[in-house]
């Protein structure tokens, strides 16, 4: 995500260095690349083409068998030099070990992954992994979904998020641990980790830099194979997204709304390419006029896609049960809003 806001910097001639980098430029997106874990298995499929909306994969992987990050002391230089990004400077601390803050957690996924992070790690949407604007790259925090007690330890390797009041965004994975992907934000705190103190509170020492310790020595993921040469982004319908940029509905593109009458709620995605396949999909089902209503809620835009307005109660039911044959989801019955 920090490499959209590099290249917009760079279009704009800012001579600023962003993060404390070598003098090397950042690397530009790798559309052939594959996110490769440091145990060499690949979490994802091959040949992968990035989407142009953020959203959530359309593979799937059991989160419950990821491992949380594994705090070890870093040995090289810390990037944490001031940087600008959109005008605004920011100002990196120099030790993440006492830090906590509490606010909005997002997450970020598939339009980012397989490509560079901001401290030129390459960003896994199932590695356990966070941006944050300010702290020392890398470091290690501890985060915790304050809706649900959930807490996971993460790397942070990237720099990020940059619009709200957004405090970190967090790999999907890491999201759905805590169990917010659905919903897309999540209020939570954050705590710097000493991976020393981190190490002695179970007891052991910090192993040694030569023999990296791998958590729980988790085997790699078994992933779907794919024939094709570059992966075509299809959304599943209940898909959601968390990092969308909220932005001013424009009420002209909801017009069917003024129609009095019933309607059918199909899905509501904070994705709108989720929306429109879903959309797509219904159009191909039936002749009822099918569109997508987008709002403003909880600082996120939602796509809702819906069907009508339908003359009465029956024709509805009817709707209802072809959309349900079809497994393209639970209409529900909506008055128009």
């Amino acid at each position: 995500m920090f490499k959209h806001s590099v290249q917009i910097l760079t279009a704009a001639a800012l001579g600023v260095a962003l993060i404390s980098c070598s003098s090397s430029s950042p690397k530009g997106p790798q559309s052939q690349s594959q996110p490769v874990n440091r145990d060499g298995s690949i979490s994802g499929p091959v040949n992968f083409k990035q989407p142009g909306s953020d959203g959530a994969p359309w593979w799937t992987v059991d989160v419950s068998g990821i491992p949380d990050a594994v705090p070890m002391p870093h040995l090289g230089n810390y990037k944490a030099a001031p940087y600008t990004v959109m005008g605004s400077r920011y100002f990196p601390i120099q030790d993440a070990r006492a830090y906590k803050a509490t606010g909005t957690a997002s997450w970020y996924g598939t339009k980012f992954h397989g490509l560079d992070t901001a401290n030129g790690e390459t960003f896994d949407l199932y590695g356990m992994t966070a941006a944050h604007k300010t702290l020392p790259l890398p470091s290690y925090v501890k985060v915790t979904n304050l809706e649900n007690g959930r807490s996971v330890t993460l790397r942070v390797n990237d720099r990020g998020p940059f619009y709200s009041d957004r405090v970190i965004d967090l790999s999907f994975a890491a999201a759905k641990k805590l169990g917010y992907a659905e919903k897309g934000v999540a209020r939570v705190t954050v705590e710097g980790i000493d991976p020393h103190e981190w190490w002695a509170a179970r007891g052991k020492s910090v192993p040694m830099a030569s023999t990296p310790y791998i958590a729980a020595q988790a085997k790699p993921l078994s992933l779907p194979a794919l024939s094709q040469e570059s992966e075509v982004y299809m959304p599943p319908v209940e898909q959601h997204a968390g990092a969308v940029f909220p932005a001013q509905v424009d009420s002209k593109k909801n017009d069917s709304l003024s129609v009095a009458g019933l309607y059918l709620q199909v899905g509501a995605f904070a994705n709108p390419d989720a929306a429109q396949l879903l959309r797509d999909k219904l159009s191909m089902l039936t002749s009822a006029p099918v569109f997508i209503s987008s709002v403003v809620r909880n600082e996120q835009v939602l796509h809702r896609v819906r069907m009508g307005p339908v003359p009465n109660q029956n024709e509805a039911e009817h709707l209802r049960d072809r959309v349900r044959l079809a497994n393209l989801g639970q209409p529900a019955l909506v008055s128009a809003e």
